[in-house]
């Protein structure tokens, strides 16, 4: 909502800019048409015509751009853009606040622990040399390079991948075939029909059809019509290009090969996909708007906010930051936790472990659900796991 208020107001001066310049475009041009029509009158003139005709066309001239009157013309639109113009900044300024550390609260972060997530991330994008610099800088101890021993593996892999050399990959995912069987990963069909097509392009039908014999043959019992689809191919040999699986050729194929690849790599790592920092950071450019909203009506309780346990303001995030089942007490509006679980109550509905007590009187007495007329025993509760 307020990003289309921004562009509301950008579109409104770029608007007035528009009309403004158009406007001083066509003064320009009625000037510009009296001065010509003056000067065609003074051509015209005989050399031997007194000096008195000349300086009425130039008074007649003189009339006109006064009867004109440019700067009134220019004066509304351009009052109209300065206006539009001086609103602008105080509303980036007002949406978009400079100043972020109203939202910051005295935590303690344990540097070591921050330093290996920043030098992890910079091994996991490849920038192994800035790692190194970093972790030099920081003094952090040499296990932390373990990270980049694991990362440079995998990017020698990627590396070769872009060279249309397969072979790093195919020796990784035959080394680790179990866990990606486990994780239901095809990714080492994949390579070895990259690598299939390969052969059937740069070297005989021969070649591979024995290639087909012995590496595809064994993943034909789950992925019989892949295989079928590959071995075709195999009549098209030379003309690839023009036959119906012409697809296959498509570069795009290296890329989800190598997004794949990637993925199981830090799966098998135990490392997310994406840069823990990378999350951080994009969840919390989300979540600082609201607070920075909240700061602003406790500007006068800066030492309230800091002794605060739990947000006080729901922050929504977008589902690709959602990795745990949240459930929120419609009773106390407080998220559960290890020590206050949610618990399903007889009747179906679901209120959180402190709720249940505080209402039970401790599980002295029953009470009603706040959602149906059912009275409702403490004892009969049941802990909820999602």
């Amino acid at each position: 909502m307020e990003l289309n208020t921004i562009k509301d107001a950008f579109d409104r001066v770029t608007k007035k800019q528009k009309l403004s310049s158009s406007k001083a475009q066509e003064v320009l041009e009625q000037i510009d048409r009296e001065i010509e029509l003056a000067l065609q009158k003074l051509q015209s003139l005989d050399d031997l015509e007194s000096e008195l005709d000349y300086l009425s066309v130039l008074a007649e001239l003189k009339t006109k751009l006064k009867d004109m009157a440019p700067p009134n013309q220019l004066e509304s639109t351009q009052k109209e853009l300065n206006m539009a113009l001086s609103k602008y900044p105080k509303l980036l300024e007002k949406t978009f606040n400079p100043d972020i550390t109203k939202a910051y609260r005295n935590t303690v972060f344990d540097t070591h622990t921050v330093n290996q997530i920043i030098a992890s991330h910079f091994y996991r994008q490849g920038l192994f040399e800035i790692g190194d610099c970093f972790v030099a800088e920081t003094q952090e101890p040499e296990s932390v390079c373990s990270v980049k021993l694991l990362f440079q593996e995998m990017f020698q892999i990627l590396e070769a991948m872009r060279c249309r050399n397969l072979q790093p990959a195919l020796n990784w995912a035959a080394a680790n075939s179990e866990k990606l069987k486990q994780n239901g990963s095809d990714l080492l069909l994949k390579l070895h029909s990259l690598q299939f097509v390969e052969i059937l392009q740069k070297q005989s039908r021969e070649e591979a059809l024995k290639y087909a014999r012995t590496y595809l043959s064994s993943f034909a019992s789950d992925h019989m019509s892949e295989i079928q689809k590959l071995v075709i191919c195999i009549l098209w040999t030379g003309r690839l290009d023009r036959s119906p699986y012409a697809q296959l050729l498509s570069p795009t194929n290296w890329d989800k090969v190598a997004e794949k690849l990637t993925r199981q790599f830090c799966n098998i790592l135990g490392q997310s996909y994406e840069s823990p920092l990378n999350v951080t950071i994009a969840a919390g450019a989300q979540g600082l708007p609201p607070l920075l909203k909240f700061m602003t009506v406790m500007a006068g309780k800066k030492q309230e906010w800091q002794l605060m346990k739990q947000l006080p303001v729901p922050v929504e995030l977008d589902k690709e930051f959602q990795f745990h089942s949240i459930f929120v007490c419609p009773v106390s509006k407080e998220q559960s936790n290890d020590e206050n679980p949610p618990m399903l109550m007889t009747c179906g509905h679901v209120l959180c472990k402190q709720s249940i007590m505080k209402m039970s009187k401790n599980s002295t007495r029953s009470f009603k659900c706040p959602y149906c007329p059912s009275d409702i025993d403490a004892s009969t509760c049941r802990q909820l796991c999602f």
